[in-house]
């Protein structure tokens, strides 16, 4: 924090001797305050400036640390302020502290791909080869877009449409784009959810229904065991038969699945009792959903260190492959994995730093979460093949799934399993529909009504439209949503992120507003991923992704339960159509949006700026301005004046903008 000019004396006495010759600002020393003579002084001075209105509000909240009526006390001992918007506008929530904002982030950011996915591309692509192309594009593509969305979150103060109509009327597409795909993913996200409550009440029998085939009985009283899970296995009959009630293809539904459908209803009543209140209630269910899941994975970690196989485990998932570099496909999936597990484009991310107080070190959170995910994802690996493969060497796999006896240590971990996959795939699903909410809640489309009845509403269509994932062909729907509803509009969304900072909102704004923030400018390395790199990233995954469907095709898995195994099946002209609809209807409005502006049809509506104190944040970290380096000069074409060369911001920078 910066010094005050001139400290304050210590005893009482001096304050009624000179309190009317000394200036204001110098009267309190912001470093020695916490101690009780300088409270007793500083109570006395403040009610002398309210008296005397010697003291404006902004000076009046850097003294008392209070903003809006009722903000944030001081940091104890550590003389930290800190801001809440105010003005005109209602008062924005915020989070009840900074673990609540970083557990719920960590809880968005880490979910179901971290543990069943990663491991699974691991050992996949080269195992620990697969390391270097995973760490490149969290390097150049994770890291970076996840900062940029934290920090731009935080400074404009909205949800993703409202931030992305204040950087440009023309770019306010990219916050409507960002909305309709969290709607879309969240539409089928909780039907993973649903299967895992599903599987965990299943988990509560005697004997686990997935530990052995069951019989098909006669009407003369004989039985056999079951045909179809002969062919296959236990568990894939438990999945395909007993859980989806799958159907052949695509074209054929059948018979509606009741049970996935109950569990769809409970799980997006739980979602919505964790989002009634907004950040209020969601930010207290992350403290068990977002520990939860480590305290399964220690768990599991040390009964696996002791069977006798995890080195065998270990090996198989980590020895290199280094051959699988030159595979532009391992490559590809490092890019697409890092970019899901990181929840980027999504608008959840821009909602929750949205919440935060403007001075919070933005760069910090963003180093903290994204190595957070990175190091769960890696001590995932480690979990699930020192067990597996533990278990598979001692031949008590079977006991492992059978769970013969009920309070046996096997059948809890089974019921630790589902649960930590039901509280990794829930605190994801709020991060996404908070996208959705805190989108439409900042359009102000509904105005009068109530932000839990909006989120109940939300949860109604959703739960609605989800019951298309519970019927015999339900799974071949999921499977569709998952593969086109995500991937393609979201590296799109991405790409344009990085485009309206670097190339429309500038470089150096951009820059002046994290320092302002933070007390620290970002480096010419974020500078150089923000305006090349990351973007780069983006449209090479993009044209890789495209390029591999037209060379292999695109298609499904269908069961065929005569076989026992899965059989790829292509898309049919209606699915087609579908997701067609699914890519467009997220991406068109970006050009759709800019369009209309140009031609004067306001689709989103110019919404007064955010709270933002630039003077007293500069004040406050001691920034003095930036003089232009040689090195941004040549690499990013930023003038003297401070204008940037390949770069059309909206407007000239705001030395105060309130």
């Amino acid at each position: 924090m910066r010094e005050s000019g001139n400290p304050v004396h210590n005893r009482e006495s001096d304050y009624n001797k000179g309190i009317h010759e000394q200036n204001d600002e110098s009267i309190f020393d912001r470093n020695n305050y916490s101690t009780e003579l300088n409270q007793q002084i500083r109570i006395k001075y403040i009610t002398y400036l309210m008296k005397t209105s010697k003291c404006n509000s902004t000076q009046f909240m850097f003294q008392t640390g209070k903003v809006g009526g009722g903000g944030s006390k001081l940091g104890s001992g550590e003389g930290k302020q800190v801001f809440r918007p105010e003005g005109g506008e209602e008062e924005r929530e915020s989070w009840d502290s900074k673990l609540t904002f970083l557990l719920a982030t960590i809880g968005y950011a880490v979910g179901l791909g971290n543990v069943w996915r990663f491991p699974y591309l691991a050992q996949k692509n080269g195992g620990g080869a697969f390391l270097i192309p995973y760490f490149v594009m969290l390097a150049i593509e994770g890291i970076p877009i996840f900062y940029l969305e934290l920090a731009i979150g935080q400074r404009l103060r909205k949800g993703a449409i409202g931030v992305w109509n204040q950087v440009s009327p023309y770019l306010g597409g990219i916050g409507i784009s960002s909305a309709v795909v969290s709607f879309n993913v969240a539409l089928y996200y909780n039907t993973i959810i649903a299967w895992c409550l599903f599987y965990f009440v299943q988990s509560f029998q005697s004997e686990l229904p997935w530990s052995s085939c069951p019989n098909k009985y006669y009407a003369n009283g004989s039985y056999t065991v079951e045909p179809e899970c002969v062919t296959s296995t236990p568990t894939q009959y438990f999945w395909y038969r007993s859980t989806l009630m799958i159907s052949e293809d695509i074209n054929s539904p059948e018979a509606f699945n009741w049970k996935i459908a109950l569990a769809l209803v409970v799980a997006w009543v739980l979602v919505y009792m964790c989002m009634i209140k907004g950040i209020a209630s969601s930010g207290k269910v992350v403290y068990v959903t977002a520990t939860f899941p480590y305290i399964v994975l220690i768990i599991f970690f040390f009964r696996g260190v002791t069977l006798k196989g995890m080195t065998d485990g270990l090996r198989h998932l980590f020895t290199p492959k280094w051959w699988t570099l030159t595979d532009p496909v391992v490559w590809l999936e490092a890019g697409t994995q890092i970019f899901f597990s990181l929840g980027l484009a999504f608008g959840g991310l821009i909602a929750f730093s949205s919440y935060n107080p403007v001075n919070n070190n933005c760069y910090r959170d963003a180093i903290m979460v994204s190595l957070t995910n990175c190091f769960t994802s890696m001590f995932a690996g480690i979990v699930v093949f020192s067990v597996i493969v533990g278990f598979w060497n001692r031949s008590g796999l079977h006991n492992f799934h059978r769970g013969h006896q009920s309070v046996s240590w096997c059948t809890i971990l089974v019921h630790l399993i589902f649960l930590m996959l039901f509280t990794l795939g829930i605190d994801s699903q709020f991060g996404t529909l908070e996208g959705v909410v805190t989108s439409i809640v900042d359009m102000k489309l509904f105005p009068n009504l109530r932000k839990e009845i909006l989120t109940g509403v939300i949860c109604l269509v959703c739960c609605t439209i989800s019951m298309a994932f519970a019927h015999g062909a339900g799974n071949y729907v999921f499977i569709l949503f998952d593969n086109f509803s995500g991937n393609f509009p979201l590296l799109i969304i991405a790409f344009f992120e990085c485009i309206g900072v670097s190339y429309v909102y500038g470089l150096k704004r951009f820059a002046d507003d994290i320092e302002l923030m933070t007390g620290r400018r970002p480096g010419l390395y974020w500078l150089i991923c923000w305006k090349y790199l990351s973007p780069l990233a983006m449209l090479s995954i993009l044209v890789a992704s495209f390029v591999e469907i037209i060379v292999d095709g695109s298609g499904y898995p269908a069961w065929v339960a005569s076989k026992g195994v899965t059989e790829r099946h292509e898309w049919p002209l209606w699915a087609l159509v579908l997701i067609a609809f699914l890519i467009l209807i997220s991406v068109l409005w970006i050009p759709v949006v800019a369009v209309c502006r140009a031609f004067g049809i306001l689709i989103i509506e110019d919404n007064d700026k955010a709270w933002f104190p630039s003077e007293d944040l500069r004040e406050f970290h001691g920034i003095v301005p930036h003089e232009v380096t040689p090195a941004e000069k040549v690499l990013f074409c930023i003038r003297e004046d401070g204008t940037e060369g390949l770069c059309c911001p909206i407007g000239d920078v705001d030395e105060d903008d309130t």
